[in-house]
């Protein structure tokens, strides 16, 4: 996991919201970059705050798209 912290951290990412889906306590939210990578967050929120997310993109696809090298649990 560090290691996917620090090759996020050398990346340059625009994220541009496509749509907002709520239910109560629930969000997701739909994504894309300029460059053409999607994807989505699930929220929990309890009073105004975030108490769980979780988020879905492809990783083979972003490390490429950045010129970053693949770490090699992408490719296993």
């Amino acid at each position: 996991m560090s290691l996917f912290r620090t090759e996020c951290a050398r990346a340059t990412m625009v994220c541009e919201v496509e749509q907002i889906l709520e239910d109560r306590e629930w969000a997701v939210m739909e994504w894309r970059d300029p460059l053409g990578l999607r994807g989505c967050g699930f929220f929990h929120v309890r009073e105004g705050r975030i108490v769980f997310q979780r988020g879905y993109f492809d990783q083979l696809s972003f490390f490429r798209q950045q010129g970053l090298a693949v770490p090699d649990h992408c490719l296993g």
